[in-house]
């Protein structure tokens, strides 16, 4: 299906979606580096946990959430919603991402000569629990943006593997304001290597995705699998083991990564929400 239904979001919200993804996101961060004194006396040091860093980080989620209502009011934004209960998908995916991705960062790890076990907490052991909550609540709620908007419209248009790359190359640019803003995650990471991470990562998750008839749950724990604070920080090998990790993705789903007829391209379910069975 190339087009979308008068009960979906149309292909040409996508252009609006990005704008206020981007415009929110880089005005925020153009804050943060402007008035950098005044942003830590109102919130406190520019960090991942600043109040308004986590702004930029829900930027996405904003602009999808404003869109669905938008364009299809409170019951549009409930079908919306209700893609956070699509949890189905085969055994392999979740064990992708219980147990691969752990792996792969531990790859990355090893070829970069860091120490390859689990990260202790900065605060000790007895912060994670806390720590793993603040970040299962910032960086994966992007996806009602990403792939909840997004990828379903890219996918009217191209090929999964297609759509799930040029997304992947606007994700990881919508993320270049904190590679220059001192406190930041972002900021002690060279560029280009999470550029081409941001791909692969986008690529894998899209057959996941597409298996899972459009479901925001399991991209979201995905997401926060990528910044899962237990896992050593393998940068920038770890573009190289997840590149590798897309490229055997695509092999193995080359029957519906390559064709549009498999792809789920609803942003907003209908009674026959598009979708594919996909294989790990």
């Amino acid at each position: 299906m190339s087009a979308s239904r008068p009960d979906d979001l149309p292909s040409r919200a996508l252009f609006p979606f990005l704008l206020l993804a981007f415009g929110l996101a880089w005005g925020v961060m153009a804050v943060l580096a402007v008035w950098p004194e005044r942003v830590t006396a109102l919130f406190g040091p520019v960090s991942g946990r600043n109040p308004l860093f986590i702004l930029a980080v829900y930027a996405p989620a904003i602009s999808a959430l404003a869109l669905v209502a938008w364009w299809q009011g409170p019951g549009g934004l409930g079908r919306f919603l209700s893609r956070l209960a699509l949890w189905r998908c085969s055994a392999g995916w979740y064990g992708f991402l219980l147990l691969l991705i752990p792996l792969l960062f531990v790859a990355g790890a090893l070829i970069k000569g860091v120490p390859a076990g689990p990260v202790r907490p900065g605060e000790g052991w007895g912060a994670l629990p806390g720590l793993l909550l603040l970040t299962l609540i910032i960086g994966p709620v992007e996806e009602f943006g990403w792939r909840g908007v997004a990828l379903p419209i890219l996918q009217r248009h191209m090929a999964p593997l297609w759509a799930g790359l040029v997304l992947g190359l606007v994700w990881g640019l919508w993320h270049l304001p904190a590679f220059f803003l001192s406190g930041t995650p972002q900021s002690a990471w060279p560029f280009l290597p999470f550029l081409v991470a941001s791909a692969a990562a986008s690529v894998i998750v899209t057959p996941m995705f597409n298996a899972a008839r459009g479901s925001i749950l399991l991209p979201a724990l995905f997401h926060f699998q990528l910044n899962n604070p237990l896992w050593p920080d393998a940068q920038p090998w770890d573009a190289l083991v997840f590149a590798l990790a897309a490229l055997a993705v695509v092999r193995a789903n080359r029957g519906t990564m390559l064709r549009r007829g498999a792809a789920v391209t609803r942003v907003v379910p209908g009674p026959q929400a598009g979708g594919g069975p996909g294989v790990f």
